[in-house]
């Protein structure tokens, strides 16, 4: 199965991922009121991060998959799917804004690994952005140590988004 023929199947029986988006959310605003100010304490700020990997991990593909669309394959905004490139996005907004009316980001176990991916996949898209849209004549015009600099700059940018995505919680440098 391929990823265009799993978009087709969720696009002709969208059931099962409007029901998975819709509870995350649900999930959250139960939990918030449920346990009101006490989102930083064990049981709840376990299930806040349990609900944000379950929808940043989708919701960031989503972005990811819109930037390539859009960017490399040039496809029209008018063709997005809006069960696996809109619907995520906008639920994973939602939810983490739930959240974050409870519990501060900084508790939740793990959320740092989630803004770390998020920083490797930029530096990765711009990387490949670049080399795509850079050719060996444009290359050539431009002095080859602000060429040497970008690349630097990404790929440090990278190693900073590795650090933070694997750094433990009790981590002062991340």
């Amino acid at each position: 199965m391929t990823l265009g023929e799993f978009f087709e199947i969720i696009g002709r029986s969208p059931n099962l991922i409007l029901f998975y988006f819709l509870a995350l959310p649900l999930t959250a605003f139960l939990a918030g009121v449920l346990g009101k100010n006490e989102g930083h304490l064990s049981p709840w700020k376990y299930l806040y991060s349990s609900v944000i990997f379950l929808v940043c991990v989708p919701g960031i593909f989503a972005i990811t998959l819109n930037i390539y669309l859009f960017l490399f394959e040039r496809r029209s905004i008018m063709d997005a799917n809006l069960y696996t490139q809109v619907l995520p996005i906008i639920l994973m907004l939602i939810t983490l804004w739930i959240v974050s009316r409870n519990v501060k980001f900084e508790e939740i176990p793990g959320f740092n690994r989630i803004s770390g991916l998020v920083i490797v996949i930029v530096a990765v898209l711009l990387i490949m952005w670049i080399m795509e849209k850079t050719h060996i004549i444009a290359i050539t015009f431009m002095p080859f140590y602000y060429v040497f600099i970008i690349f630097i700059a990404l790929f440090l940018a990278i190693r900073y988004g590795l650090k933070r995505m694997w750094a433990t919680p009790n981590d002062n440098n991340s």
